[in-house]
């Protein structure tokens, strides 16, 4: 008998583009509510980031009636997680309890429901998180099987929810299997319903947005009919039955177990340095797949969530202006606090995170709401290192406006932020070389594998681009901020400025 932990997550970026999120409800989850509703005996797990489940409950009333009769069913359990889906170990302690709490607050009055799971935000652990977790409420999460892998266990102990601690408080934490993560829709529907039965317990908890909105999965899923055909195959096999997390927490763990500091394997590659991640990815195959996913994995293993403040300095400046305002605002003031704190533009993996000018945007349009709470009617200076790396940088703050200027560059402007406006005039983005690059410049070199039955993940997919794009294709050499001096000779012309040569 094999048992079957379904989950589901939901998430946008806070107060992402409106035809964004149509397209979502469009493409994914209107007609995966839509089919699931069909199954009621099918039960499954759901998480949604508390910015987009108020989103669909305003906007999308017949996608919400969806989602309450599949829960008034007892269909859905469901996960917390922090409302604007922050890292939470890159917040401050109090701000992680206040938005795990808003979530859970935010379930009770909508659906009446208290969760006892968490979902963690791109299972990013830190073992500080525990005691923080367990005062809100929080009795199991979910992290990947391959942060058990690189502490030592193999794969075939990982039947069940383990145990860890921190100073004597212990979370229930359930592994997330990564061997499911890509079977599932991917696959054809045998192989994807036989990767199940190869376990006695089989756990995923991964994107809703894997089943209609990533490349090919619309037509994949839903036109040819593979989320029916996988919920009929699961319900007809005797030998297979869904279950919630929380009957499987039921059970007895399958011991203690501690983790380091980890997210899943593809997060601590794109939080490298471009040439060490394509170190990394070197060698890797100098070890060969078979033996790197059998022994290699637990030794050789990437960055962590944080390296992406190192890498992207412009990511390091929101981060840090974030944790500044949340040790001066009041409680009452923090709720753009909380909204800044929402993962998605610290970060840049194989989605666009902070090369995203909107999301960078919508951070400092909350960091301008945050500081309006603290606007003097006089001008104001202040000197001090607040992004850590060894050189201040002088604030100076008007009725109007706030300028940063930085002493690493010597004095050049890194922040002009409008306060009635809430824009910041300064947000740009370094162009950087990223170890994708070198694929894409390589394009024309690249073995195509040959098409199989099911459809590629993100994560294995090909990409070329045409000639022309890659000629726009350049990196710049110094940060992008301004009041920078330029010196030039004669060669010095507007296309050698635009390709920074």
């Amino acid at each position: 008998m094999t048992k079957l932990l379904f989950g589901l997550h939901m998430h946008q970026p806070v107060d992402n583009f409106d035809f964004v999120i149509e397209k979502a409800v469009t493409k994914c989850y209107a007609p995966l509510f839509e089919i699931l509703q069909k199954y009621p005996e099918f039960k499954f797990s759901l998480h949604c980031s508390g910015w987009l489940l108020d989103k669909i409950y305003k906007d999308y009333p017949e996608l919400w009636n969806s989602m309450k009769r599949l829960t008034d069913s007892g269909t859905i359990e469901w996960f917390g997680g922090g409302y604007y889906e922050p890292i939470l170990a890159s917040i401050p302690s109090i701000d992680r309890k206040a938005q795990i709490k808003k979530l859970s607050k935010r379930l009770d009055k909508l659906l009446s429901v208290t969760p006892r799971g968490l979902w963690l935000t791109e299972r990013v652990w830190e073992s500080g998180l525990v005691k923080d977790l367990k005062s809100s409420g929080i009795e199991y999460i979910l992290l990947d099987d391959y942060h058990f892998l690189a502490s030592g266990f193999s794969e075939n102990e990982l039947d069940g929810y383990f145990l860890t601690e921190e100073e004597g408080e212990s979370i229930g934490v359930f592994p997330i299997s990564k061997a499911l993560r890509y079977a599932i829709p991917f696959y054809e529907l045998s192989k994807s319903l036989k990767s199940l039965k190869e376990r006695e317990t089989a756990i995923i908890f991964d994107d809703a947005e894997k089943f209609g909105l990533w490349p090919k999965t619309n037509e994949w899923v839903y036109k040819k009919g593979w989320l029916e055909g996988f919920i009929e195959g699961v319900l007809g096999d005797k030998d297979i039955k869904t279950i919630h997390y929380s009957d499987a927490f039921k059970e007895s763990s399958k011991g203690l177990a501690y983790f380091p500091n980890l997210s899943y394997y593809e997060m601590g590659e794109w939080s490298l340095k471009s040439k060490d991640a394509l170190e990394l990815k070197s060698l890797k195959s100098r070890l060969g797949e078979e033996y790197f996913q059998k022994d290699g994995i637990k030794f050789f293993r990437g960055g962590i969530w944080k390296n992406f403040l190192l890498k992207y300095e412009e990511s390091n400046r929101i981060h840090k202006r974030m944790l500044a305002l949340s040790k001066v605002l009041k409680p009452q003031q923090k709720e753009p606090l909380y909204a800044l704190e929402g993962n998605d533009v610290y970060w840049h993996g194989v989605f666009g995170g902070l090369y995203l000018p909107n999301l960078r945007d919508n951070a400092y349009r909350y960091i301008a709401k945050c500081q309006k709470f603290q606007k003097s009617k006089k001008i104001h200076i202040e000197k001090k290192d607040e992004d850590l790396d060894g050189y201040e940088e002088i604030q100076i703050s008007t009725p109007k406006l706030i300028w940063r200027f930085y002493e690493k560059y010597g004095g050049q402007l890194i922040e002009l932020l409008d306060l009635e406006s809430e824009f910041n005039f300064q947000n740009t983005l370094t162009r950087r070389f990223e170890a994708y690059h070198k694929q894409l410049l390589n394009s024309s070199n690249i073995q195509r594998s040959k098409e199989s039955k099911g459809i590629e993940t993100i994560h294995n997919r090909v990409t070329s681009l045409k000639k022309e794009f890659l000629k726009s294709l350049h990196f710049d050499w110094y940060i992008r901020n301004s009041f920078i001096d330029h010196i030039s000779d004669e060669s010095f012309n507007i296309k050698s400025f635009k390709e920074s040569n």
